[in-house]
């Protein structure tokens, strides 16, 4: 899929998955350097925001805004995956005073090939949101055509509060 990053032109690795798809099962990393698998996070429906670079400032705005979000849904998981390290994540956590929001790392591309959203000519992952049920089904999806934009928090949310 060709994105618009920078005024540049990317490509993830292959075709996006579509509502109504299968989430793929894939390995991160916690902030303890702990595996964690998607139906690890399946015991409620999940939100996975991902972000190409958490040090960024459209990354930084879209996981400080879900992460006020975390506390008004309590029958969701919420969680942000880059490919940043579990450091540089725990970093910005500390430093950004977030608290809620789970950041998972990418540093192994498990995530990024298994659902075709990772850039490798740059090692990051696109910018998007999800909203999976607890079969791994998607029920909603948005991929930002142009990386710099922030996601459609309404809508997102507005599929969040349906659930």
């Amino acid at each position: 899929m060709d994105l618009e990053f920078k005024g540049n032109t990317i490509s993830t690795l292959g075709k996006p998955l579509n509502v109504g798809d299968k989430f793929p099962d894939f390995t991160v990393l916690d902030k303890d350097n702990n595996e964690v698998k998607l139906t690890d996070l399946l015991d409620k429906p999940l939100l996975i925001s991902t972000v190409p670079n958490i040090d960024t400032r459209v990354c930084s705005i879209q996981t400080k805004r879900f992460n006020e979000e975390v506390g008004k849904h309590s029958g969701i998981n919420f969680v942000t995956i880059s490919t940043n390290s579990v450091e540089d994540q725990s970093h910005w956590c500390a430093a950004e005073n977030v608290k809620n929001m789970k950041m998972l790392s990418d540093v192994n591309h498990d995530f990024g090939e298994k659902s075709n959203l990772w850039v490798k000519d740059l090692d990051i992952i696109a910018r998007s949101v999800w909203v999976v049920d607890q079969n791994q089904q998607i029920i909603y999806s948005e991929i930002m055509p142009v990386q710099t934009d922030e996601p459609n928090y309404e809508q997102v949310l507005d599929q969040v509060n349906q659930m």
